[in-house]
């Protein structure tokens, strides 16, 4: 995950797949660096989570966190609070046994499947995971962990998969950053709060895998529905104009064609 964050931060340039979508963790790193702290840091954190999901975009090496297409979620989440903790390695790796709980009690009572529930289930995991571990490397108590868990996957259900043209670049990279940051504010919410809420992480999972499966084909990773059918919208129906006014030309000429055979197959 360090590693992965550290080859993001560094790269540059366009990413791969027809978008033109220009890597921005590098300028975006930069411009954190100039800020006060207490200014940078929803912008630290979306450098690294940008990062991450820039390299996924280009085929590099990731962790999935608790897939490719939310993998910068819990690897930003980790390197902002390790920054401002001074946390251990030792601290970072109960903390991702803790994110890894929350993932894997998704993973085995709903899904982390964009095909199966949509997005909730990959970023909206993501966060969970994330935000249990950022309040668990806070301080959390075992309630607060689960609150802050359970915050973050309530404020994304519903949430849809509509790759654009089908890469994982938008709207998935943009959602990787403001995960990252959602997931801090549910562990800062969580820790100042006693740890009781109403909704339990296991209530917020069924409803997850319950609003997935009324969640019609179109939303579920299949580009045909949701942003991947507005993106350019402009663009697509000047092309449908096009097409229609090149199909009613051409009926035309067919029409005068069989026109000119019929008579000239009557003057013989």
């Amino acid at each position: 995950m360090k590693e992965c964050i550290d080859r993001g931060l560094l790269a540059t340039g366009v990413l791969p797949g027809g978008l033109n979508l220009r890597r921005r963790a590098n300028a975006m790193y930069l411009k954190s660096r100039r800020m006060q702290p207490v200014f940078a840091r929803n912008i630290r954190l979306f450098s690294y989570a940008l990062a991450v999901s820039e390299e996924n975009a280009n085929s590099g090496v990731v962790v999935t966190a608790p897939t490719c297409g939310a993998c910068g979620v819990v690897p930003a989440v980790l390197r902002w609070t390790s920054e401002m903790m001074g946390n251990t390695e030792e601290e970072i790796l109960h903390a991702l046994a803790v994110a890894g709980l929350f993932g894997n009690i998704a993973k085995t009572n709903a899904s982390i499947s964009g095909a199966e529930v949509g997005c909730q289930g990959e970023v909206g995991v993501a966060c969970a995971m994330a935000a249990a571990a950022c309040t668990q490397l806070m301080g959390g108590s075992p309630a607060q962990i689960e609150h802050a868990a359970e915050m973050a996957l309530e404020h994304h259900l519903g949430l849809n998969c509509c790759p654009v043209e089908g890469l994982v670049q938008i709207p998935c990279i943009d959602r990787n950053a403001h995960a990252a940051t959602r997931a801090v504010d549910c562990a800062e919410f969580a820790l100042a709060m006693d740890g009781k809420h109403m909704i339990s992480y296991d209530e917020v999972v069924l409803a997850m895998k319950l609003s997935g499966i009324d969640m019609a084909a179109e939303y579920k990773e299949t580009s045909l529905g949701g942003l991947s059918i507005t993106y350019n919208l402009e663009e697509q129906r000047e092309k449908e104009a096009k097409d229609k006014e090149a199909a009613r030309v051409k009926r035309i000429e067919d029409e005068l064609k069989a026109l000119k055979a019929q008579q000239k197959e009557e003057k013989k």
